[in-house]
């Protein structure tokens, strides 16, 4: 999934003419706190809340606004992680998107970000979960997904989170199967460590969905 498959069409960018007051209105109706300032299809930059509070006054016109934002942006053809990082790296509640020639094509909100990073990660498909401690020269997807396919299961989805310091790794596995009893057996004969597991019946995967409903709900602009 690259950044063109996640553009919203719910936000009209703002113009350079247009006051401070009107883009802090547009930011608390769609609960952000940037938006960018396009004219035609020239993406100029980004203001932000913070921009319009420096200011003297709100009914100044955008274009005498200063604005704090650089490079925030991605391009269409970037995949979902870059878009991802961007966000998390600059802070951000939504971010333009452009093509090979600058020119704007839309915006990525977060709302429509986790949405599709749901998808990605399996989130709202039924199965269980495993989690594993590695060491990182061990680490093999291509072995668990064996060890996992040879129980009549698949891999749906995993992430891998690394720690300082540390040689161990904990990765995260998705698998579609509910009774995972025989591939936790299968783990356990090839020396693996279990952290932890979760299957869609325990109350563990049930509060993770409500919980994924509930941040959905409050993104949803």
């Amino acid at each position: 999934m690259i950044a063109r498959d996640l553009i919203s069409d719910s936000l009209i960018p703002l113009k350079t003419s247009d006051s401070g007051a009107h883009a802090l209105s547009v930011m608390d109706e769609y609960r952000v706190s940037h938006l960018p300032i396009v004219n035609n299809t020239s993406f100029l930059g980004m203001i932000s809340d913070t921009d319009i509070s420096n200011m003297n006054t709100v009914d100044d016109p955008l274009g005498n606004f200063a604005l704090s934002l650089s490079g925030a942006y991605v391009k269409e053809d970037q995949p979902i992680y870059d878009v991802i990082q961007t966000f998390a790296n600059m802070k951000l509640t939504l971010i333009p998107v452009l093509d090979d020639k600058d020119s704007y094509l839309g915006v990525i909100t977060l709302a429509n970000l986790v949405h599709n990073l749901a998808g990605i990660t399996s989130i709202d498909t039924q199965g269980s979960i495993i989690i594993l401690e590695i060491n990182d020269k061990d680490y093999s997807l291509a072995q668990l997904s064996q060890i996992v396919e040879a129980n009549e299961a698949k891999v749906l989805s995993s992430y891998i989170t690394s720690y300082p310091d540390s040689t161990k790794l904990e990765v995260t596995l998705k698998i579609s199967k509910l009774d995972i009893g025989s591939i936790l057996q299968t783990f356990k004969r090839y020396d693996y460590i279990i952290k932890a597991s979760y299957s869609n019946k325990d109350a563990y995967s049930e509060t993770i969905q409500e919980r994924f409903d509930s941040l959905m709900n409050y993104l949803n602009i």
